[in-house]
């Protein structure tokens, strides 16, 4: 089976969105799911659609299902049906499982049982969107515990001065990684930059930094 290809366990709002994503990056995907509705759904979007009990190892074998070499788990709401698929798919030693997990000790379950990558959608768009809705942040994503990346639009105190005159990494604790222009794209910053009104910046830093910057006034 080839690398690019995908096993995607669940068609709901994540896995089914994530599974026609795949497709539009130019990958293959086989996505399973036992609802015939969801099937139906997704059956022009992607490669493969088939309709089976994901926690039944015979008919996930006589899918194939043991060839991949990545296989997301994106069952929602059934708890019970997420663990065991998860187990079926580690039992079949496929290399790489993204397990979806709705709280806490789901998460540390699947985790337990073997997924290589347990992933918490709903909890990180709520904390994306909280960060969003607060000062001049637009986007937030916390790489790591303690550490961030933050989009948010150039603060008052820069404008005006290149970016080795303001200091910004010894006098916010955070680096600018890029700079959209108002009306432009995306480049990459240098100490040369310099930073006009109405610019869009990506910082990276220790949360606390890049928080305490996409808040200047």
């Amino acid at each position: 089976m080839a690398r690019g290809e995908f096993l995607v366990c669940g068609l709901g709002r994540f896995g089914g969105a994530l599974a026609r994503e795949l497709v539009s990056l130019g990958h293959e995907v086989l996505g399973v799911d036992a609802d015939a509705k969801s099937v139906q759904d997704h059956s022009s979007a992607l490669t493969h659609v088939v309709q089976a009990d994901t926690t039944d190892p015979e008919a996930m074998r006589e899918l194939g299902a043991p060839e991949f070499r990545t296989a997301i788990v994106a069952i929602g709401t059934d708890m019970e049906a997420s663990i065991l698929t998860t187990s079926v798919l580690v039992d079949f030693q496929i290399p790489k499982i993204v397990a979806k997990a709705i709280t806490r000790a789901h998460g540390t379950i699947l985790d337990r049982v073997g997924a290589t990558r347990v992933v918490f959608p709903e909890r990180d768009m709520g904390v994306r969107v909280a960060h969003s809705v607060t000062g001049r942040t637009i986007d937030y994503i916390q790489l790591d515990p303690g550490f961030a990346l933050v989009e948010t639009t150039a603060p008052r105190a820069i404008v005006g001065r290149t970016l080795a005159q303001a200091e910004v990494r010894r006098r916010y604790g955070i680096t600018v990684v890029c700079v959209k222009p108002k009306d432009g794209t995306f480049t990459y910053a240098t100490p040369d930059t310099v930073v006009q009104e109405g610019d869009i910046l990506v910082v990276a830093g220790e949360t606390k930094h890049a928080e305490g910057f996409a808040e200047l006034t």
